[in-house]
């Protein structure tokens, strides 16, 4: 009974009640969801729009238009934005003082990474989820399944974004340099993953980095659970099970530096 206490209160309650804060501060920011969701659903509907008549994915049959393409990258983007409005409070609680109380308080590291990790991952899912409602608007009929499927790899992809982003802003002093740091390296992601455009019709050298960005087997996933049927696939897409496999291991890979780098002394320039 003493030791469930103990890992109550040394691992799940601390980890807990920062995954909760996270939250709580952002539905307290209405511009944080205006911004995280209405730009890529903006984006959506007007790429969608303006392409309709000019692009058709590779290998992909007739009346498959750009706007059913690029939904599954509509939906990554949402996690993106949330995923970088999020990991901001780290720099953000760093100036107020809180991390630096959090950090020398008696719980593992470990459970401020995850806490803060989680609380941006579940709200960059929310989002998404959102999104993922209006699934009918491009003739998708999603069972129960695929619903679940989505769901789990939508999660595994915020995860390792949100991850991401914390690693970056838990070494940077300025929200500009984080957006600076963030528009040169996560955006260029997000491009790159198959969201904008498919990787067959690609020149060599950008097949070359897209097929070594992580998030082309997470985008890749997104696709061959959303469309079961090889609709707006195409045929350079990665296969379930090795795009699953390598969208894990991002992911946990991301957080096992994460947390390295957390249990490291915090740099006196930064507090």
């Amino acid at each position: 009974m003493s030791a469930s206490r103990s890992a109550m209160d040394t691992l799940i309650r601390p980890t807990y009640t920062l995954w909760w804060r996270e939250i709580v501060r952002f539905y307290r920011q209405r511009s944080r969801i205006v911004g995280a969701l209405a730009t890529p659903i903006l984006f959506w509907i007007l790429l969608g729009s303006g392409f309709a008549e000019s692009f058709r994915a590779n290998g992909a049959p007739d009346g498959v238009g750009y706007a059913e393409y690029f939904y599954p990258g509509a939906m990554t983007m949402v996690v993106l934005f949330t995923a970088i409005f999020s990991t901001i409070s780290v720099i953000e609680d760093r100036k107020e003082g809180f991390l630096q109380a959090v950090l020398v308080a008696p719980v593992a590291r470990s459970t401020v990474v995850l806490g803060k990790i989680l609380g941006g991952a579940t709200l960059a899912l929310g989002q998404a989820l959102l999104l993922l409602a209006a699934a009918p608007l491009v003739g998708l009929d999603l069972g129960v399944g695929d619903f679940l499927a989505v769901t789990l790899i939508l999660a595994i992809i915020a995860f390792g974004l949100t991850t991401l982003g914390f690693l970056i802003a838990w070494r940077m002093d300025s929200t500009q340099g984080f957006h600076a740091i963030m528009n040169l390296v996560l955006i260029p992601m997000w491009l790159l993953s198959g969201a904008f455009f498919p990787a067959a019709g690609a020149s060599g050298w950008l097949k070359l980095l897209m097929a070594l960005n992580p998030l082309t087997y997470g985008m890749a996933a997104l696709r061959r659970c959303l469309y079961p049927a090889g609709v707006a696939v195409g045929p350079d897409v990665p296969g379930l099970g090795f795009a699953l496999v390598v969208t894990i291991g991002f992911a946990v890979v991301a957080f096992m530096i994460a947390r390295a780098q957390a249990s490291r002394p915090l740099d006196p320039g930064l507090a």
